[in-house]
């Protein structure tokens, strides 16, 4: 079981990457993100989405004890989990939120998808207040609570009328 806690908690092995292993993970949150839109259905997106925290908070505090570190950085499985989080805004505000449950339509809103990962990993790497706090909490939550509040922030960019397409 501590294998595959540590598997999850890595990523699927990205963690693992010598270099920006947070980044990494982040993309392969892409990849959750697309995955929880092609369901296709707002109710079982916001399910997989709520289920995707449980896992983070279970196996990246496992990945502690079995590592012995607090917030180890191969450690990704915030970052992905988190990725569907950021873009909250988006599919609360849109007109039509149906089309939006088609990963299709994001080929035509690359600018938003980028902008909105850029602002995630900014405030996931300068971590202000209350994401350098959250990290206080312990056995998982804090290493997935700093994400989620990071996500948070990166709505806000969601709010500047300029990234709005």
């Amino acid at each position: 079981m501590d294998t595959f806690a540590l598997w999850i908690a890595q990523g699927l092995g990205v963690g693992r990457i010598p270099i920006a292993p947070g980044t990494f993970g982040s993309l392969l949150g892409f990849a959750w993100f697309f995955l929880l839109l092609g369901l296709g259905d707002p109710v079982l997106f916001t399910g997989g989405a709520i289920g995707g925290i449980a896992l983070s908070i279970w196996s990246a505090g496992r990945a502690e004890k079995i590592l012995g570190k607090t917030d180890p950085g191969s450690v990704v499985i915030d970052e992905i989990i988190a990725i569907p989080f950021c873009f909250a805004g988006l599919l609360l505000t849109h007109r039509d939120s149906a089309q939006l449950f088609h990963p299709a339509y994001f080929q035509n809103h690359i600018g938003t998808l980028v902008a909105i990962f850029i602002a995630f990993r900014i405030f996931d790497i300068l971590k202000p207040w209350p994401i350098n706090r959250s990290q206080r909490l312990r056995a998982g939550w804090g290493i997935t609570i700093d994400d989620l509040i990071a996500a948070a922030y990166a709505n806000l960019i969601w709010l500047v009328p300029i990234f709005r397409t």
